[in-house]
């Protein structure tokens, strides 16, 4: 056992006891240092006494008025000494966390949030840079199994996991919208059914996405089915498909990029849409959240929005 060796402080109260002795011994002077302490010279006396039964030694010696260490209080008092200093360094660390000087910070998203969540993060480090921040992006089901494993000290869905006990707290609005090419046949039309929508060949994620999982429940719940022509595993390759005329998608808005719309790409005006969803932070019930962890989830419910906001009005 580590602390076999000095079991003999820890059942003491020994902090209080090292304190009256360090002053005593610094000012030569019970009675100084009672008064630097605001403490009755009985009380400090009684401190001293116990610190003495504790070491098992005398740790002064009386020649005249004046108080003189032992050898025994001299090896006492430079302990403590270092017991100070490393309580010390000790606090300015805390301290320092407590206001965001230092820290880290493990954020982990779905793969939706891969343009979002760095510009978000590099804001946040931004103003406080003494913070060290990781960013790790993984699917739906890679997410939910680092949630599972507490492998983060955050997570962002648009879509939290349903059965798990999680803390969900949303961010700021990640619809979902309809995507062609700009040249698409529907283009130039407002309000179209969905069920119109929904004669389009479509472009669909792979199993396990989060996005897919929407778009089955949605179609679903029109009582129709998605004319699949193509299933792919990245919203890039997407992109890619549409712009090739292979079909239309449905996706979160921003997991192609910040841009108002992206390059060559539209938003089709479908029934329904867009779908309103959210960006949020998920993590596990009982898990005690880093200071750093709190201030991020403080820093992107005041400024997530206008982030977005300003990325696309540049």
């Amino acid at each position: 056992m580590p602390q076999a060796n000095i079991r003999r402080f820890l059942k003491h109260g020994t902090l209080p006891q090292l304190r009256v002795f360090e002053a005593s011994a610094r000012l030569g002077s019970l009675t100084r240092a009672a008064q630097e302490l605001n403490m009755a010279q009985p009380t400090a006396s009684v401190q001293i006494k116990k610190l003495s039964e504790t070491v098992g030694l005398p740790l002064f010696e009386q020649v005249g008025k004046r108080i003189h260490l032992t050898e025994a209080g001299r090896l006492v008092y430079a302990g403590c000494n270092d017991v100070f200093g490393a309580l010390s360094r000790l606090e300015e660390t805390l301290s320092a966390m407590r206001g965001l000087a230092s820290g880290h910070l493990q954020l982990a998203v779905a793969s939706t949030a891969k343009y979002f969540a760095p510009r978000l993060l590099g804001a946040f480090t931004e103003r406080y840079p003494g913070i060290e921040a990781s960013l790790q992006i993984h699917n739906r089901g890679e997410l939910i199994e680092r949630l599972a494993n507490n492998e983060d000290d955050l997570y962002l869905f648009v879509n939290p996991p349903d059965g798990r006990e999680v803390v969900v707290q949303a961010i700021m609005p990640n619809p979902l919208v309809v995507y062609a090419r700009k040249d698409h046949p529907l283009a130039r039309e407002s309000n179209i059914p969905f069920a119109r929508f929904a004669g389009e060949p479509f472009l669909m994620r792979e199993p396990g996405s989060g996005t897919r999982s929407a778009v089955l429940d949605l179609f679903e719940r029109h009582g129709l089915a998605p004319k699949v022509r193509m299933e792919l595993s990245t919203n890039e390759a997407i992109r890619e498909a549409i712009l090739a005329g292979l079909g239309v998608s449905i996706l979160s808005r921003y997991s192609l990029g910040l841009e108002r719309e992206p390059a060559q790409l539209t938003c089709l005006d479908v029934e329904g849409f867009p779908l309103e969803r959210h960006w949020q932070f998920v993590y596990p019930v009982r898990k005690q959240l880093t200071v750093a962890s709190r201030a991020f989830m403080d820093f992107a419910r005041s400024e997530a929005t206008s982030l977005v906001h300003d990325a696309l009005a540049g």
